[in-house]
C-alpha cells in the first residue's frame, strides 16, 4: 500500500482556498466496570480533511509518505488496523489495531521538531504523518511501544494542503489495559511520557498541560453549599457551582482541563457498550460549531470545526465514528473488517448525509 499524497488538483485547490488551520482536537479515555478502555477524540480542522476509514490487513507492505519514498522506511505490517485517514493519504491518523492498541495523531504547532534527513537514516525514516500507522502495524501494547517508539526517525515532509509545512504532530497511545503514553517530537528526537489521565489536546507540551492542572485543583462536581455573610444567606443561583471557573474556551489548555474534569468526574458504567455511548456524550462538550473559531488572512477566512468524532472500544476492538454531516453513529468491528478484507487494503466511506426520521404518527 504505497503512500500517496492527495491528487495535485485537490491539493492546489486546498492551498489556494484556505489559510493554515488552527486545529483544535481533543482526546480522552474512560474505563468501564468490565475493564474496557474506551477512547474518544474529535478531529477539528479549518476544512474538510476528506477522511475515510481504511482497513489494512496484517502482512500489508507499507511504505512512507516522503516525496522520495526510496529515502524512507519500507516494512510489512505485523498487525491489521482500522481507522481514519486524512487528505486521501494512506495513513491512519486515528485508529485501532487487531490487538486493541489505539493511536491518535494530534496537531502540535510551534513545538514539533523533526530530525534532519541523513542518508544513514533512510532505512528507518518516516514522515510525521506515517508514525501512527507504524505504531499500529508493529505493536500490541503500550509496554511494547515504550521499548521501541524511537526506533524510527521522523523527518520533515512538506504538505501543500496545509500551507507547505510538515505535519506538526504529537501522538497519544492507549492499549486495552488502559495504559497510555504521549509521544512528542522535541529537539529533533522523540520523547515519551506516561499519561495516567488519558487526555490529549494540542500545544504546548504535555508536561506543561499537566502542570497547568494545578490551577484548577479547586474544581469539584459537588455544588458549593450556601454561606452566610453579615446575616445574609448566600446560595448558588443554580446547578454547577462546584465547577465554576472551569475554562470554557476552545484553546488547547482549556480543552485539556475540561477533558480531565469531564473524564475524571464521569460515572463508571458497567460495560464497554454503555461507556462508548457515554464517551460520545462527553465528546459533545468539545464539538466546535462553524463560526466559533476562525482564522483571517487578508480576504480569506477559515473556520475550525469538528469534522468527525471517533470512539474506540479497546476491549471489543471496535472503532466507531460520526461526522459533521451525519451525527448517526457507525461502528466498525476491527477483526470482522480485517477478516472480510482478506489480504487487500480496503476503504470504508465516512462521508454521508444525516437521515432525519419523521415520527409524527408513531403513536404507542
Amino acid at each position: 500500500m504505497k503512500q500517496k499524497l492527495i491528487p495535485a488538483s485537490i491539493a492546489g485547490f486546498l492551498a489556494c482556498a484556505f489559510t493554515l488551520p488552527s486545529v483544535a482536537c481533543t482526546g480522552l479515555r474512560m474505563m468501564a466496570g468490565d475493564g474496557a478502555a474506551v477512547v474518544g477524540r474529535t478531529m477539528e480542522f479549518g476544512f474538510d480533511v476528506q477522511s475515510d476509514a481504511v482497513v489494512v490487513p496484517a502482512g500489508s507492505k507499507l511504505s512512507n509518505s516522503l516525496a522520495d519514498p526510496s529515502k524512507g522506511m519500507h516494512y510489512v505490517s505485523k498487525y491489521g488496523m482500522v481507522g481514519a485517514n486524512a487528505l486521501g493519504m494512506h495513513v491512519v491518523v486515528d485508529g485501532v489495531n487487531e490487538k486493541g492498541l489505539y493511536v491518535g495523531s494530534f496537531y502540535f504547532p510551534g513545538y514539533a521538531s523533526y530530525s534532519d534527513p541523513k542518508p544513514a537514516d533512510h532505512a528507518r525514516s518516516l514522515a510525521p504523518e506515517d508514525y501512527g500507522s507504524w505504531l499500529l502495524a508493529n505493536f500490541s501494547s503500550v509496554a511494547e511501544v515504550k521499548e521501541h517508539f524511537d526506533e524510527v526517525v521522523l523527518v520533515p515532509n512538506p504538505i501543500q494542503a496545509i500551507g507547505g509545512e510538515s505535519f506538526p504532530g504529537h501522538f497519544v497511545v492507549h492499549d486495552s489495559s488502559g495504559a497510555s503514553v504521549v509521544i512528542e517530537p522535541l529537539n529533533k528526537s522523540l520523547e515519551i511520557s506516561d499519561n495516567p489521565l488519558g487526555v490529549m489536546t494540542n500545544s504546548p507540551t504535555f508536561d506543561w498541560h499537566i502542570t497547568n492542572l494545578r490551577n484548577y485543583i479547586n474544581l469539584s462536581a459537588t455544588n458549593v453549599p450556601a454561606v452566610e455573610a453579615a446575616g445574609i444567606k448566600l446560595a448558588q443561583f443554580g446547578q454547577g457551582s462546584g465547577l465554576r471557573g472551569l475554562p470554557g474556551d476552545y484553546t488547547p489548555p482549556s480543552r485539556f482541563v475540561r477533558a480531565v474534569a469531564f473524564s475524571q468526574l464521569a460515572r463508571k458504567l458497567p460495560t464497554a457498550s454503555e461507556t462508548v455511548n457515554e464517551v460520545f456524550h462527553i465528546m459533545n462538550a468539545f464539538d466546535i460549531p462553524i463560526g466559533a473559531i476562525r482564522d483571517v488572512e487578508g480576504k480569506i477566512t477559515s473556520y475550525d470545526y469538528t469534522v468527525w468524532t471517533s470512539v474506540s472500544d479497546l476491549k471489543n476492538i471496535r472503532w466507531d465514528f460520526r461526522t459533521h454531516k451525519d451525527q448517526s453513529i457507525r461502528s466498525i468491528d476491527v477483526r470482522k473488517a480485517l477478516a472480510a478484507a482478506g489480504n487487500k487494503a480496503q476503504v470504508i466511506k465516512m462521508d454521508s448525509d444525516q437521515t432525519i426520521i419523521e415520527v409524527s404518527t408513531d403513536f404507542e
